[in-house]
């Protein structure tokens, strides 16, 4: 009995640009067109780039904060369990409560509590490790560590509609439309042209 070929899952909809500025400016349009799952592929940082996506989430300095504060607690409170209720030592008539000596150790759990989850939180929220991505099965998004610029509209997008994309309009700086699915065996091409997306194959 044969079985027809599964007709791979549309991921969205990929378009190269030359330049950064190109990137930026079809990022702030998307953004303005209503599209809120997009994402961008640079080979360096670029200023304004998160906000034109629309990241506006900052939990991570949350995050850190409220391990640091643990870490302080805990390192403190550590140095005090020890030395005043478990093992009381009598060393030259000092306090057992030596609050000055404590400071140090309790700096360095601080830091040490603040760094871990700041990159603990960074991996989990940048959904690393990632050895495969849908944008992977694009030829050319090899040149995003390199020398090419991407921005992807997700088909997960409430807009993400093939009728409207040719509402959209951009200065001139992209180079090519290509739209990936979630199959790692699947490239699906469309129509090349100066606009971000001219149509969407499924």
């Amino acid at each position: 009995m044969s079985h027809a070929a599964a007709e791979p899952q549309s991921y969205g909809l990929l378009a190269e640009f030359d330049s950064a500025k190109a990137l930026l400016d079809a990022a702030h349009a998307v953004r303005r067109a209503g599209y809120t799952q997009t994402d961008a592929f640079s080979p360096m940082p670029i200023h304004g780039l998160a906000e034109a996506l629309g990241f506006e989430e900052h939990i991570i300095p949350k995050v850190v904060l409220g391990a640091g504060i643990t870490g302080l607690i805990a390192g403190y409170g550590l140095e005090y369990w020890s030395s005043v209720i478990a093992y009381p030592l009598n060393i030259g008539g000092r306090p057992l409560h030596s609050w000055v000596a404590f400071i140090p150790p309790a700096y360095e759990t601080t830091i040490l509590f603040a760094a871990l989850s700041c990159f603990g939180s960074l991996i989990f929220l940048c959904g690393l490790p990632q050895p495969y991505h849908p944008v992977f099965n694009a030829k050319r998004f090899k040149h995003a560590s390199s020398d090419a610029f991407f921005l992807v509209i997700e088909a997960k997008d409430p807009k993400f509609d093939a009728g409207a994309y040719g509402l959209l309009s951009f200065n001139p700086g992209a180079l090519a439309e290509t739209a990936v699915s979630t199959s790692a065996r699947t490239f699906l091409p469309t129509s090349g042209g100066q606009s971000l997306i001219v149509d969407l194959v499924r």
